[in-house]
């Protein structure tokens, strides 16, 4: 008989405490049970759509899932017989992004938002024999009150009367069914509409100190199932906001931009929080099943999880001042905690807990293990694992000098790795081994080193005369030193052949003509150094004159009635590229700005930024970039495991407490947006850019970490499309034109005198 030994628990045990206690919770632990998730594999493909399915939902006891796709159907699919029982023609006259069955209607009521900015509901009967032959349904309830594309739809658990829609105009609405069917009501225009919860046209910020300005264009949104009043917004930058819905003011039309109403927290990876990236949004955001946790997925980023109430979890606030600490060296460590203080540790070398000799062994085999890793220059996924089953699994019981081991090695790994934010993930393993040993020199030394890869040599020079002071003779820290005043020395006279009118040899674009592409873009300079090598000192110099912004207008022919193609620029486009600091810039407003043409000092002095909640956790492996509807979700009604798509076709499945990767399945052809899972079955439904829904359950043979057990592929292939969505990752480029007008378009290379025109990207 097959042992049936895992982290969780005997499955057999399990199954048993059903019947000798019937108060235990043991459904819900066995409903996605390891056992069960390392043995997922494609069951079944339900056909019936003719475009990308860009949006799927159960309904909630999960007899039903309905789909909306870039057909502009609808359907609903039976779940124990995988029969399309409603095809919808909605009316829509753009892709449908997201769709929800009504709660506590009978699964009668279903709505669909979509890119025509229109959100439609429409009531089903079930007569027999009718099954998925339906024509154009007419709507029982049609608004027309966003401007732009709708891109989430939220609703209440036990609430049929209200549907809470988000879109890209920066505005949520809230749709009560019982007031009338259409909006704006007949004679009257979208402007009037006072159906607004939530106005953040004013509200995206470009970094943390930064006061809210610009729009704040919707990507997602989501209502806590444990505690309604709450709900949790993201888009079109690095943070997201959870607001009470008590608190809130009344509903109000969008005749006049108002200035976006306090929330009751910020989320943000605190490494994410300073970047000042036009480029950088989410693309999710979800509550957990008992809605203390947040779940954010950003473009060309990682998936991140954060606590509700950092004071009952794991996760801590920051402030603005504390980012900035971050990476400056004090000589003694006075900063901030970049985690939880490690309980049951204390400085004296013991711990609360005595460990068993079996598993404080098995303890020093893996950081050996780690360590033999690092000093290979190999495997260094697997030595970061080490470390992480030591951190995870015995972080109460080894003490301090292992624990101190452990963040150092994993650090040092971290940095040869260089994966996308592995720097500054070695910065948080460094701090907090800093707490434990502040004599030690070897913190401050890989903290120089992850410094260095950002860029940010200046500070990395700090830290390693910090080390030199407390470790004179060693001879790494003082060529380390010298390294680094190396760079610095080649900045500065790189600043000066400039400031001389000469070219920078570093540059690799001097010397030849700048691309209308190379304007548009920029790397991402903010991004990890490891990308695409080292950063330039301009960061360190502060001189910036020479970078190239651009500013535009546009002018919209006509009203933007119902019959104008949203996806479409009508009208004309003024483009002015400036160099920063030229005056003629300062005159420019980014399209969707509030406020009045120039923004005073006085102003930004005034603005007190508020406190944000850190990131607990992040889930590496996939790759976020080509679409902007991939969702990351919680699986099980305890949410013990954490999906998502991916754009190499994947779908990735990590526990969500440690961040290990349990499960990477194949689900599309092109992309994986959408993650669903059943809600009491282990079955997961996806889909993507194929016009088929995938469905998924444990009849794998033999568990493994990717499809087919045994037979399957190999670890190493794992790894191998990890790192190559890493380098995609890495790859990606910050776009200099405004968020809210590339999210539209995608400029084409310009080759051999050639013009390719803007073309709309996929959503």
């Amino acid at each position: 008989m097959e042992s049936l030994c895992f982290h969780d628990g005997n499955i057999t045990n399990l199954i048993n405490k059903r019947y000798l206690d019937v108060r235990h919770g043991s459904v819900h632990e066995l409903q996605m049970h390891s056992s069960l998730v390392k043995r997922m594999a494609l069951e079944r493909e339900l056909e019936g759509h003719q475009g990308c399915v860009n949006a799927i939902a159960w309904n909630s006891n999960g007899s039903l899932l309905i789909s909306g796709s870039d057909d502009t159907r609808m359907n609903i699919w039976s779940y124990s017989g995988h029969k399309l029982l409603h095809s919808i023609e909605t009316g829509h006259n753009a892709n449908i992004f997201c769709t929800k069955f009504v709660p506590e209607t009978s699964d009668e009521l279903v709505v669909s938002g979509a890119g025509d900015a229109e959100v439609r509901l429409f009531h089903l009967s079930h007569p027999k024999g009718r099954g998925c032959e339906d024509n154009t349904v007419t709507p029982a309830a049609l608004f027309q009150c966003h401007t732009r594309r709708v891109k989430k739809l939220a609703v209440e658990v036990g609430n049929p009367h209200v549907v809470w829609s988000a879109s890209e105009d920066g505005t949520v609405r809230q749709h009560d069914l019982r007031e009338g069917a259409s909006c704006p009501p007949a004679g009257s225009s979208r402007q009037e509409c006072r159906n607004i919860l939530l106005d953040l046209r004013c509200g995206a910020k470009k970094s943390f100190a930064d006061p809210p300005k610009q729009l704040f264009a919707l990507k997602s949104c989501d209502i806590s199932s444990t505690r309604p009043h709450l709900l949790i917004v993201g888009g079109s930058d690095a943070f997201a906001r959870l607001y009470d819905r008590r608190m809130l003011p009344p509903l109000s039309s969008s005749q006049k931009k108002l200035p976006p109403p306090p929330c009751v927290s910020y989320f943000c990876p605190m490494h994410l929080s300073d970047r000042g990236c036009s480029s950088l949004h989410m693309t999710h955001v979800a509550f957990s099943p008992n809605g203390e946790e947040v779940l954010l997925s950003y473009s060309g980023e990682h998936v991140y999880l954060m606590d509700v109430n950092p004071a009952h979890g794991s996760s801590i606030s920051y402030t603005s001042g504390d980012v900035s600490n971050l990476m400056n060296f004090a000589p003694l460590v006075n900063g901030i905690e970049l985690q939880s203080s490690v309980s049951g540790i204390f400085l004296n070398g013991s711990s609360s807990k005595r460990i068993p000799a079996a598993k404080l062994e098995k303890c020093k085999r893996l950081i050996q293990m780690a360590l033999k890793s690092l000093k290979e220059d190999s495997n260094f996924y697997y030595g970061i694992e080490a470390c992480n089953e030591v951190l995870d699994d015995c972080r109460d019981e080894i003490g301090p000098l292992l624990t101190f081991e452990c963040l150092c090695t994993r650090a040092a790994i971290l940095l040869k790795r260089k994966w996308k934010n592995d720097a500054h993930m070695a910065i948080r393993d460094c701090h907090r081994a800093r707490k434990l040993n502040a004599s030690s020199f070897r913190p401050l030394i890989l903290i120089a080193d992850a410094l260095s890869q950002l860029g940010k040599h200046k500070e990395a020079l700090e830290f390693s005369i910090g080390a030199q002071s407390l470790a004179p003779s060693d001879s790494e820290v003082a060529l380390k030193v010298e390294s680094i005043k190396e760079h610095i020395s080649a900045a500065e006279r790189d600043k000066t052949n400039k400031a001389n009118g000469g070219e920078s040899r570093s540059d690799p674009r001097a010397g030849r003509v700048l691309s209308l592409s190379d304007i548009l873009y920029r790397s991402d300079a903010n991004s990890d150094a490891s990308q695409d090598g080292p950063r330039s000192e301009r960061d360190d110099s502060d001189d910036d004159d020479d970078e190239l912004e651009l500013a535009f207008e546009t002018s919209m022919s006509g009203d933007e009635g119902r019959d104008v193609d949203p996806n479409v620029l009508h009208g004309s486009l003024n483009l002015r590229i400036h160099r920063r600091g030229d005056s003629t810039g300062e005159t420019g407003r980014a399209n969707g700005s509030c406020g009045s043409p120039a923004s005073s000092q006085k102003e930004k002095t005034a603005y007190q930024p508020e406190v944000v909640i850190n990131m607990k956790q992040r889930y590496v492996g996939h790759c976020n970039i080509g679409t902007d509807i991939k969702q990351a979700s919680f699986l099980g009604e305890r949410g013990e495991y954490i999906a998502s798509g991916s754009d190499d076709g994947r779908w990735f499945m990590w526990e969500k407490r440690t961040g290990r990767l349990i499960k990477m399945l194949h689900g599309d052809e092109t992309v994986v947006n959408c993650v669903q899972c059943h809600p009491y079955d282990c079955v997961v439904a996806t889909s993507g850019i194929d016009s088929t829904i995938k469905i998924w359950t444990p009849i794998a043979s033999v568990p493994s970490l990717v499809a087919g057990g045994a037979a399957g592929p190999e670890t190493s292939n794992v790894l191998d499309a990890m790192e190559s969505n890493q380098r995609r990752l890495c790859r990606t480029r910050e776009a200099v034109l405004p968020f809210e007008f590339l999210e539209q378009f995608r400029m084409h290379e310009f080759t051999e005198g050639s013009l390719h025109p803007f073309e709309c990207t996929q959503s």
